[in-house]
């Protein structure tokens, strides 16, 4: 379940007549317990409650008691032996009347409220189904239910105006929804005349039977779009006349309505019953979008981007610096001044804006600021110099835009309450202008020097309004000479191979002409160029939210020396974190932030998690692509290593429609005597094989043995089916080798080496990246790499930590797995020049290794390596072998990966300016 869908379930609960002996089962089932589990909980074989209550062995502790006694009980909970014995994180005691609960692991205030208001902190309890999340969510308990009520009146509505879904009034019924929400904020704030004016007119003056309310509802927003001036010759109803003007667009234009059934009418004055005052328009727009979203209503609540997350972005982008420029100005009055002056001519583009979040911050941020510079100028109460239109962007789809324009006007309003007085900002706030700051379209194919131009003056389109008019293009008309361009957001994704066709063609537009390997780029890749480009007309900075994988392996060389031609470097950077979202059980993809400036300052900043939840900052000269300190280089592909470490290839390519490989059951079948398995059967690994230890085989024929191989006839067989299947081909090169059906399609070892076998994909959870040593005649196959007939101490250097950090910056990920590469990982891996000494030394490490790992057969290499059981003999053998490798290194262990990567890059400078050896071992 999601939260919006618990939100739901627990509100229908607290309207229930109580029921003690129920309400405990209740309670666990509204946070998505199976029934399978609710019965095992009331048979009493999993419901560990010493108190007569229910148990959920390390979720929660239950007990309905008698009238009055709620904190008494709630008291022996907190003691009581099943408590701790069972784990519990919550307690929780209601007698029907009250409801008191706590958080047994968190130093959150303990919930004491009335019954029927329970459903109000449900956040409270979201870790119960597996939703752990950022405490601003968990206290956000009013934006997850108005987002619910939201979505079944949406849905409610379809139904009976199925044409309002369709692609030609999509918008219509998009616009209609961002109309109701203005009126509920409107009624609840004092923005109109009247206690709940809108919910209690709709309720008065439409019938029980729900057949005009549409026409109430018109009649309103008509009302709203007629000046007083014209009101005498409008005809309105008395009731309607009461709505004071909005103008600014939202009210104009078709005031049609959708008919709304009795059920639909219902929802409407629930939603309008909720307190609107307490929405958070940086948290409600990321949610309320999916509402419009067939496809992503099933993760209705969980569009979400922390508070905490978007700040990574923006004080580093600019925030930090007017924090710091405000402390130095104190109470200089100039300079104060100065400083406002300067924040009132700063643009915030966003161009992947969504619902405008990042924009809704970046201006109550400044807002905050701004406040304090009045105060210490004795101007508390002067009305902002900072306009709501420097907070640009640009949304693809248009219920988003829409979103994005309203939580902006309700930041503004909000803002004018906490600094000026709620009495001034409702006498200021209406009518809305009609300058349109947020434009709807594709932003890979704008112009954004059109929409948030170098002097600040957009090209003014021939509309009246900034809601109901064509939004593919800015409606900006003021002055902002001289001003500051702050470039933010979060922008899609979408990896090479999930983009569609329509962003194939987006990235085409950008990259053909200047890299023909444009098509592996991901998504976000467009942005960063568009930025690059932006900032080479006007002075700007542009930060990013950003998968990782932009800055590793194969995209670096792609993308970021374009970047660099512009002049553009690396101004800060946040190393990979996860960016979760309010999804159950949301482990967060990985990302990373990066912001380009052609001027970024003698100091550039790395931000990095420090392992326990917090953050490190360092300051260096510079940034490179791959997030480390140091120079602009690139790891680009080497045919041969650089240094003398020994050759590495991939395994065997079968190419045999399933015929050269079997399992050990089809090996079996076979029927061969010993003396033929031991000649033309060979145990087989790819990377699954290996890890997993999954046992398999393939039928290797060498050419000598070939007429002894087709007398047997279930060899012969295989090998016919091989012939057959190349002959069948598309491929000239598959066809060609069905004249030796009996060899794999690519043939990369001879039989009789001894192998060193490297996964191609493995997981990122590992310390070390898996690795192993296999007895002459092992196969391997194209999904892994080997080193064959190499020397031992080859196998140390990928056993060490310092390969590992390697691997995961220049090779990249596959998802969040380590991706391997023999051109890009090991042959540009950077290693000393080796002694003997030193090959002796690392030669005993690498067997240590081995041992260590013998000593636990059969264990897998997925079992040896799961960072949770890893064996201690062997943690402490790999452990030697990073402390002997980082001493040849630097003559000491490294502190830690940063200082790893530094070296690396270092030496890989070093090796790549520098005519190259023969590098062989």
């Amino acid at each position: 379940m999601n939260a919006v869908e618990i939100e739901q379930a627990i509100s229908e609960l607290a309207e229930k007549p109580f029921d003690r002996q129920e309400f405990p089962f209740q309670f666990l089932e509204a946070f998505g317990n199976k029934e399978t589990t609710l019965k095992r909980l009331r048979s009493g074989v999993s419901n560990k409650s010493d108190l007569g209550g229910v148990l959920q062995t390390n979720n929660i502790h239950i007990v309905a008691c008698m009238p009055g006694q709620t904190s008494a009980t709630l008291a022996v909970l907190r003691t009581s032996p099943a408590t701790t014995k069972g784990k519990a994180r919550f307690i929780l005691a209601t007698d029907g009347e009250t409801l008191e609960a706590e958080d047994l692991t968190s130093d959150d205030a303990p919930i004491a409220c009335a019954y029927p208001d329970f459903h109000d902190h449900f956040g409270f309890f979201l870790p119960l189904a597996g939703i752990t999340t950022v405490k601003q969510i968990r206290e956000s308990a009013f934006d997850i239910k108005a987002t619910g009520r939201l979505n079944r009146l949406y849905v409610e509505l379809l139904k009976d105006n199925p044409e309002w879904g369709t692609e030609a009034r999509r918008h219509d019924m998009n616009h209609f929804m961002a109309r109701l929400i203005f009126c509920f904020f409107a009624e609840d704030t004092g923005i109109f005349n009247g206690d709940a004016l809108f919910t209690t007119t709709v309720s008065q003056f439409s019938d029980q039977n729900s057949a005009n309310t549409h026409w109430v509802i018109s009649e309103i927003f008509r009302a709203m779009n007629t000046a007083l001036p014209a009101r005498p010759t409008a005809d309105l109803r008395n009731w309607a006349n009461a709505f004071p003007y909005v103008n600014g667009g939202l009210f104009s234009g078709d005031t049609d309505v959708p008919r709304f059934s009795k059920i639909a009418r219902s929802y409407l004055l629930h939603i309008g019953n909720l307190d609107w005052t307490k929405i958070n328009p940086d948290i409600f727009g990321s949610m309320i979008q999916a509402v419009a979203d067939e496809g992503e209503r099933s993760a209705l609540g969980m569009h979400y981007t922390s508070v905490p997350n978007i700040l990574k972005v923006l004080n580093p982008l600019f925030l930090d610096d007017l924090r710091a420029q405000l402390d130095e100005a104190a109470d200089n009055p100039r300079k104060l001044l100065n400083l406002r002056a300067r924040m009132a001519k700063i643009r915030v583009f966003d161009p992947a804006c969504g619902s405008g979040n990042f924009l809704v911050i970046a201006y109550k941020e400044m807002r905050s600021i701004e406040a304090v510079i009045n105060q210490r100028r004795g101007e508390a109460d002067r009305k902002t110099d900072i306009p709501k239109t420097n907070f640009r962007g640009i949304e693809l789809r248009d219920f988003a835009a829409e979103i994005a324009r309203l939580a902006l006007i309700i930041a503004e309003f909000q803002c004018d309450v906490t600094y000026r007085g709620a009495v001034q900002a409702r006498a200021e706030f209406l009518p809305l202008n009609a300058q349109n700051w947020i434009t709807q379209g594709n932003a890979l194919r704008l112009d954004w020097l059109s929409i948030c131009p170098p002097t600040g003056t957009g090209v003014r389109f021939q509309a009246e309004d900034l809601f109901h008019t064509p939004l593919d293009q800015a409606q900006i008309d003021f002055e902002n000479e001289g001003g500051e361009t702050y470039i933010c957001g979060n922008p899609p994704y979408l990896g090479s191979t999930w983009q569609t066709t329509e962003q194939k063609e987006d990235l085409q537009r950008i990259f053909e002409g200047r890299t023909k390997s444009w098509k592996s780029l991901d998504y976000v890749a467009g942005w960063f160029m568009k930025a690059a480009d932006f900032g080479m007309h006007t002075k700007s900075v542009a930060a990013f939210v950003s998968t990782n994988s932009i800055c590793q392996g194969q995209q670096v060389p792609i993308l970021w020396p374009l970047i660099f031609q512009t002049k553009h470097e690396i101004a800060f950077a946040h190393t990979s974190f996860k960016w979760a979202n309010l999804a159950s059980h949301n482990a967060g993809v990985t990302v990373a932030i990066v912001a380009i400036a052609l001027d970024p300052g003698p100091l550039r900043r790395i931000f990095s998690p420090d392992g326990d939840g917090g953050i490190i900052q360092r300051e260096t000269d510079h940034i490179n692509a791959y997030l480390v300190s140091g120079p602009n280089v690139v790891v680009n592909k080497a045919s041969r290593p650089l240094t003398k470490v020994a050759d590495m290839d991939f395994g065997n390519k079968p190419v045999d429609g399933g015929n050269l490989l079997m399992s050990r059951s089809d090996a079996d079948d076979l029927g061969l005597t010993t003396a033929q398995r031991a000649k033309f059967l060979r145990r087989i690994y790819g990377s699954a094989e290996f890890i997993r230890g999954q046992e398999r085989y393939c039928l290797w024929v060498e050419d000598k043995d070939l007429s002894e191989a087709m007398a047997i006839d279930q060899l012969r067989a295989r090998i016919e089916g091989v012939r057959q299947m190349r002959l069948e081909s598309p491929k000239t090169a598959t066809v060609d080798s069905a004249s030796s059906s009996h060899k794999f399609g690519e043939v990369r070892q001879k039989g009789n080496e001894t192998v060193t076998i490297i996964p191609s994909v493995s997981s990122e959870s590992r310390e070390y990246l898996p690795f192993g040593y296999c007895e002459a005649g092992t196969i391997v196959t194209n999904l892994a790499f080997a080193l064959y007939d190499a020397p031992l101490w080859n196998m140390a250097l990928i056993a060490s930590r310092l390969h590992l950090v390697w691997i995961g910056t220049v090779c990249g990920k596959m998802k969040t797995d380590f991706r391997y590469s023999n051109t890009l990982g090991w042959n540009t891996f950077p290693v000393p020049t080796l002694t003997e000494k030193n090959k002796a030394d690392l030669t005993a490490c690498a067997e240590a290794i081995l041992l260590a790992r013998e000593a636990h057969f059969p264990a897998t290499i997925a079992d040896l390596y799961d960072p949770e059981k890893m064996p201690e003999n062997l943690r402490q053998a790999h452990d030697r072998n990073d402390e002997t490798l980082e001493r040849i290194y630097i003559g000491r262990r490294f502190k830690n990966d940063t200082e790893r990567l530094e070296k690396l890059f270092e030496m890989y400078t070093k090796m790549t300016t520098k005519p190259k050896a023969s590098a062989r071992v």
